[in-house]
């Protein structure tokens, strides 16, 4: 919600908050699958008219739970920004933190709900520094050997206070970034998240970008079928990681051999001067019975050869 000093307040419709590890947020985006526009007005008319009970003026955020029947229920009002603001900002167009500076100010609201759209779709990744093998993430601490943030892929936004060689140490939340997709649906919202998270590099501390990137692309995700359940339902083992299936093996075994036989290849040359390669009697079978299901992949080891 956004309120003024004059009386005036506005819902900023909703963020689906649902994916979370031990009470805490992982991923979050908006608008919600789940929510339909009666019950998305109903809920935003409540969180207005608690805003004015209570004469808040600010930014705000109201958090309800909702059960399978779309009953929604009040939990609490954080009364500040929230990590995930920004995919609110992503669909409504508003700079939250403008607004919250003018409204401090004394300047009265100028937008009325009519002009406060959904535009799109936004989705939030909390990349932390933790191992995501254990307990879905405990802390990692060190210093950034190497960082690298995915800003040349379309619609991204990283909100970060860290650089390649600052330290992740104990003593704050172990959170590196936010990382902010938008696109105008889900699914593209989705896929670019997907490729953000395969470019993002993060080397020195363990960090949940595997565990992020699989959550994005399962299938109960994809088809909005979440609740605050799902982490411990969709890995009641713990998370194990990405499961190749034999497809995925094969081409990766054939890809790590190709690109070992390359650099073989151009080893054998020192000035001009050719080197026998004594590997290539061992290696060629290994390629070949790696190869045999993929075409595309034999053509190009062939080449390389």
């Amino acid at each position: 919600v956004l309120a003024d000093k004059h009386g005036n307040a506005l819902w900023l419709n909703e963020r689906e908050c649902s994916i979370q590890r031990r009470n805490q947020k992982v991923v979050e985006e908006a608008p919600s699958t789940f929510l339909d526009p009666e019950t998305r007005r109903a809920m935003g008319e409540q969180a207005v008219a608690l805003a004015k009970a209570v004469k808040y003026s600010s930014a705000g955020t109201v958090e309800f739970l909702v059960d399978s029947s779309k009953n929604f229920y009040f939990l609490e009002m954080n009364t500040r920004l929230q990590v995930e603001h920004p995919v609110t900002e992503c669909i409504t167009g508003l700079d939250l933190v403008q607004e919250m500076i003018r409204v401090a100010k004394g300047y009265p609201l100028r937008h009325k709900q009519a002009d406060i759209p959904i535009n799109g779709w936004a989705v939030e990744c909390r990349v932390y520094a933790e191992d995501p093998y254990k307990s879905f993430g405990l802390p990692s601490v060190g210093k950034l050997s190497q960082y690298q943030e995915p800003l040349h892929v379309p619609s991204v936004r990283v909100d970060s206070g860290i650089q390649q060689g600052s330290d992740i140490s104990i003593y704050y939340d172990p959170m590196i970034s936010k990382l902010i997709t938008y696109g105008s649906n889900r699914a593209e919202a989705l896929k670019r998240m997907e490729e953000a998270l395969d470019n993002y590099v993060i080397r020195g501390v363990a960090h949940n970008i595997s565990l992020l990137r699989e959550v994005i692309i399962h299938p109960r995700f994809v088809q909005g079928d979440i609740s605050t359940k799902f982490l411990p339902e969709v890995y009641p083992d713990g998370f194990k990681g990405h499961k190749l299936t034999d497809l995925e093996r094969r081409e990766l075994l054939a890809t790590a051999a190709s690109l070992y036989v390359a650099e073989q290849l151009r080893s054998q040359r020192f000035l001009g001067t050719p080197r026998k390669f004594l590997a290539s009697v061992v290696l060629w079978p290994i390629i070949v019975n790696a190869l045999r299901p993929s075409v595309r992949t034999i053509e190009f080891v062939s080449l390389a050869w």
